[in-house]
C-alpha cells in the first residue's frame, strides 16, 4: 500500500507529508482547497506527463515522492531488473519525480528512470478513477478482460493468444506469397541476371585488398626494376673503387696518428653493407619479372569489383549479401507453389489449435458470464438500482479476433419496461459511476491492483445512496487500500481515516495543507459538509454517521 505521499511545491502546496494507513482513506475539503492536488501528485508519480506551470509561482522547481510497501516484491523486482533498476530494499519501494523549469527527472529506488518506466510501475500499483475515467468501463476490450479475470482464464487466454499469433503469421505469409505469384517475368529476368552476375564474379569478401597490393606492384614493375637497376650501377665498380682508395687512405691515417683509430672504426662495416647493398639491388633488379599480362588480368578483376559494387553495395561484403537476398527472393518466386501448398497445410492446422484453444476459453466465458452479471447487479441493488437488470452478451466473431473467437457486451437497462442496451449508450455519468463502483465491489477479488484511488466519482449521485457508494468504497477497503476523495459526509463517515485539505492564506501567499482529523474535529467537518453549520439536527446526523 501506499505509506507516504510527500509533495513539495506543486500547486498550491508548498509542503505537505502525507501518512496513509490501510483500508479506506477519506479525503474532504471546500472546493478549491486543493483536494486535487492530491490526486495530480498521485499522477505524475506515476509517469502523466505534465507542464512546468505546476510549479509553485516563485519556485524553481517541485518534488513528489511516493513511499509503497509492498506485500509481495517479486513483480515489481522483476519489471525494475529488466530495466536495469536496483530491486526493492526489503519491501519497500520509492519513487520520486522531480519537475524543473528546464528539466525533469524521474527516480525509482534512487536510479534514474523514464516515464514510461513510473507509467508501468503505476499499472501495477494503483487503479485511479475521477468523474470522467469511466471510459475503460465502456470499451468492449476492457469488459472482456474484466469477464476474463472473473472466470480465472488467465491460462486459457495466453493459450488462445499464443496460437492467434502463431496463425496469423502463417496466414500473412501466405497471402504474401500468393501475392507474389503476379510478380511479372520482368522482375524474374532481373534477379536471374543480378544472381548469376555476382555468382559468375567467384568473389571472396578478403580478396579485394590482396587484388590491389598485387596490381600496385605488377603495373609499377617497370619502373622497379629500373630503379634496382640504377641503384646496383651507382654502387658499382667505380664506388667499389673510390672506396677501395677511401680505405687505403684510412689506413695511412692510422699509421700516422694512432688516435684515428677510434674514429676509423665502423669503415670496414659501412664498405661490407654497401657491397651487400649493391648486390642486393642486382639480384632485386634480376628476379623481377614484368608481365604485362597478369598486370592487365588484375586490373580486370579490379574494374570487376568496382561495376559490382557500384551496382549492388559500398563492399564485396554488401554485394554478396545482394546476391543471397536475390536468390533468395527468385527461389520463392520460382518455388512459390510448393510452398504456397505447404502454407496451406499450416495455416489449416494452425487454425485448428486456434480454434481448439478459443472454444476452450470461450465455454469458460459463457459460464462465467451470467455469474459476473449476477454478482455485478447484486452491488447495483444496493447502490440505489433498485430494478435495473444488468446482463454480460457475449458475441461471437465472424473471424478469430486476437482476444478470442466471441466478445462481450455489457448491457445495462436502470429503468423496468425497457430493453437492455450497450452500457455505452444509455448510461448517464452519475449511473456510470455507480455501475463502476459495482463491477469493481464484483471484481474486488480478482483485482490485483493494491492501491484504488476514487476522484469525486460519486460527484453525480444523489445523497440518499451516498451512504451505499461509501460502504462499497469501504468493502473495496476490507481487500485494497482505497482513497475516496468526497464532497458526501455519508462516504467521508466510513473511512478508516479521515484527512481534510485546507487553504489558508499566509503572509500573503495562498497554500494548502492536509490534516487528519478524529473525534471532535471529524465531528465538525461532518457537520461542515452537511452544512449545518453549529446546528443541533446537523451535528446529530454526523453523530449517527459516525456510528
Amino acid at each position: 500500500m501506499l505509506t507516504h505521499l510527500s509533495i513539495k511545491n506543486l500547486a498550491l502546496v508548498d509542503q505537505l507529508t502525507w501518512q496513509l494507513g490501510a483500508g479506506l482513506i477519506g479525503v474532504t475539503g471546500e472546493t478549491g482547497a486543493g483536494k486535487s492536488v492530491i490526486v495530480g501528485a498521485l499522477k505524475l508519480v506515476l509517469g502523466e506527463r505534465a507542464s512546468k506551470g505546476l510549479i509553485r509561482t516563485g519556485e524553481s522547481s517541485c518534488t513528489v515522492e511516493a513511499v509503497f510497501e509492498l506485500r509481495d516484491e517479486v513483480a515489481i523486482n522483476r519489471s525494475l531488473e529488466d530495466v536495469g533498476i536496483d530491486p526493492c530494499d526489503g519491501k519497500q519501494l520509492i519513487i520520486r519525480r522531480v519537475m524543473g523549469q528546464t528539466s525533469n527527472k524521474q527516480f525509482v529506488n534512487n536510479c534514474p528512470a523514464t516515464l514510461s518506466v513510473l507509467k508501468h510501475l503505476g499499472e501495477q500499483l494503483v487503479d485511479l478513477h475521477g468523474p470522467h475515467d469511466h471510459q475503460s468501463l465502456l470499451s468492449v476490450e476492457r469488459q472482456l478482460s474484466m469477464l476474463d479475470a472473473y472466470a480465472g482464464a488467465h491460462h486459457e487466454r495466453n493459450h488462445y493468444i499464443g496460437a492467434y499469433q502463431q496463425w496469423r503469421e502463417k496466414k500473412l505469409e501466405l497471402e504474401s506469397l500468393q501475392q507474389s505469384e503476379q510478380a511479372n517475368e520482368q522482375e524474374m529476368d532481373l534477379l536471374r541476371f543480378q544472381v548469376e552476375e555476382i555468382a559468375a564474379a567467384d568473389l571472396r569478401p578478403d580478396e579485394e585488398n590482396d587484388i590491389e597490393e598485387r596490381y600496385r606492384r605488377a603495373s609499377n614493375s617497370a619502373r622497379l626494376v629500373e630503379n634496382a637497376a640504377q641503384i646496383a650501377g651507382v654502387l658499382g665498380a667505380e664506388v667499389n673503387e673510390r672506396l677501395g682508395e677511401v680505405q687505403r687512405l684510412a689506413r695511412e691515417l692510422e699509421s700516422l696518428d694512432p688516435s684515428s683509430v677510434e674514429l676509423l672504426g665502423g669503415l670496414d662495416s659501412a664498405i661490407v653493407e654497401l657491397q651487400e647493398l649493391e648486390r642486393g639491388m642486382a639480384d632485386y633488379s634480376a628476379s623481377m619479372e614484368i608481365d604485362p599480362a597478369e598486370a592487365a588480368a588484375l586490373e580486370d578483376r579490379i574494374n570487376t569489383f568496382e561495376t559490382l559494387k557500384r551496382k549492388y553495395g559500398a563492399s564485396l561484403e554488401a554485394v554478396l549479401e545482394h546476391h543471397a537476398q536475390a536468390s533468395e527472393r527468385l527461389d520463392r518466386i520460382e518455388n512459390r507453389g510448393d510452398r504456397i501448398e505447404a502454407l496451406r497445410s499450416e495455416v489449416a492446422a494452425a487454425e485448428v489449435k486456434l480454434v481448439q484453444c478459443g472454444n476452450k476459453l470461450g465455454a469458460k466465458r459463457k459460464k462465467f458470464a451470467p455469474k459476473l452479471a449476477k454478482e455485478i447487479s447484486k452491488h447495483l441493488v444496493e447502490l440505489g438500482f433498485k430494478q435495473a437488470s444488468f446482463e454480460l452478451d457475449v458475441v461471437p466473431h465472424s473471424q478469430p479476433q486476437s482476444a478470442g473467437l466471441e466478445g462481450v457486451d455489457f448491457q445495462f437497462g436502470p429503468n423496468p419496461g425497457e430493453p437492455l442496451k450497450p452500457l455505452r449508450e444509455v448510461a448517464s455519468s452519475g449511473e456510470i459511476s455507480r455501475v463502476m463502483l459495482a463491477v469493481k465491489s464484483a471484481l474486488a477479488d480478482q483485482d490485483a491492483t493494491p492501491l484504488m484511488v476514487f476522484d469525486e466519482i460519486d460527484a453525480n449521485v444523489g445523497g440518499e445512496i451516498a451512504r451505499a457508494v461509501g460502504e462499497k468504497m469501504a468493502m473495496l477497503g476490507d481487500r485494497h487500500q482505497v482513497i475516496s476523495i468526497t464532497h458526501f459526509p455519508q462516504v467521508a463517515a466510513v473511512a478508516s481515516e479521515h484527512f481534510v485539505v485546507e487553504k489558508t492564506v499566509e503572509e500573503g501567499r495562498t497554500r494548502s495543507q492536509l490534516r487528519l482529523v478524529d473525534g471532535e474535529m471529524r465531528i465538525e467537518e461532518l457537520v461542515r459538509m452537511l452544512g449545518g453549520g453549529d446546528g443541533g439536527l446537523a451535528r446529530a446526523m454526523a453523530q449517527s454517521l459516525l456510528s
